[in-house]
């Protein structure tokens, strides 16, 4: 089982890479060994288990991922570093830093701690960017996440295609629907495989950008800086998001992927998952001052992702 996680990826061109980086990318996303799209989730859980069940464990690798997630449009190859390093680098100070004093080496030994902490700081020192390509989000999905999204960029893949001689067409269909959905050409190196339950949006960047400083200047005429539930989105949370893609290239694919969540809702409820078109409906609402229908939709987006976080404090 995959983590309960979802995760905001940025695809940048190939081109935007300097060499060698560039040269490197190419040639992995021809490459026949490299994790298809489908199966790219389940290798990044598997790397990172193996570390942490090691002992000591390692809760950082000695090296940066030669591995990401590869896209294709219009002749384009976008690439996706999965950047583990980086990324758990930051996520190992998250974790530190939500623990009380002394409680992370419950988990981690201090003296490999403070290694991490050690060579962290000197990764941070040599003018390295701490901008991941790949956020991640744990038991939900960031309300300000679904802003730079339009209802018609979804795609959603239930389950496993049909099996047989009478559903080869279904299975077909299916599989075309799959590779579309993941950006995979399925003419180079093995076909995407089978269908997996994915839910995902992916946009351009412009349009992103766009979206999020529209949200932003609407949130903060009319609600400020809050950052209580009363409000439907923090303008610090949509300010932080608009700066991260700022970050890269403006020709970038921007991609929302609900992970290992949608292990935790059926099939109905991820058809009925309105969460990016119910915030586009309360924004507009917020602008044109109709307070009740900004608060249904704020209402409806609590009803639907409460219970799902609430999860990770379930016994």
């Amino acid at each position: 089982m995959l983590p309960y996680a979802a995760y905001l990826r940025v695809y940048e061109p190939v081109t935007a890479f300097p060499e060698p980086a560039r040269t490197l990318w190419t040639a992995y996303a021809d490459s026949r060994r490299r994790p298809r799209r489908i199966h790219a989730l389940a290798a990044e859980h598997r790397e990172a288990t193996l570390r942490l069940a090691a002992f000591p464990p390692e809760p950082v690798p000695e090296r940066e991922s030669r591995h990401a997630y590869v896209r294709r449009s219009a002749d384009m190859i976008y690439v996706s570093p999965w950047e583990t390093r980086l990324r758990s680098w930051l996520a190992f100070d998250r974790f530190v830093a939500a623990l009380p004093a002394g409680a992370a080496e419950a988990f981690v030994p201090s003296a490999v701690a403070d290694g991490v902490v050690d060579e962290f700081g000197r990764w941070k020192a040599a003018g390295n960017s701490l901008n991941p390509h790949i956020l991640s989000s744990t038991w939900h999905v960031p309300l300000a996440w679904f802003v730079a999204f339009g209802g018609a960029e979804r795609c959603l893949l239930l389950g496993e295609p049909a099996t047989g001689e009478a559903a080869t067409g279904e299975a077909a269909t299916a599989e075309r629907k799959s590779a579309t959905c993941f950006g995979e050409n399925p003419g180079r190196g093995p076909a995407t495989a089978a269908v997996t339950r994915t839910l995902i949006y992916v946009t351009a960047m412009a349009e992103a950008r766009r979206r999020v400083a529209a949200a932003l200047r609407v949130v903060r005429d009319n609600l400020g800086e809050g950052t209580g539930e009363t409000t439907v989105l923090a303008a610090g949370q949509v300010e932080t998001l608009g700066r991260w893609l700022g970050g890269f290239h403006p020709r970038a694919l921007v991609e929302l992927d609900y992970g290992g969540l949608v292990h935790l809702l059926d099939d109905r409820t991820l058809r009925a998952d309105e969460s990016v078109g119910e915030i586009r409906v309360a924004l507009e609402a917020m602008e044109r001052g109709e307070a009740e229908l900004a608060v249904a939709m704020y209402k409806r987006l609590l009803a639907r992702w409460r219970p799902v976080r609430a999860l990770e404090s379930a016994n």
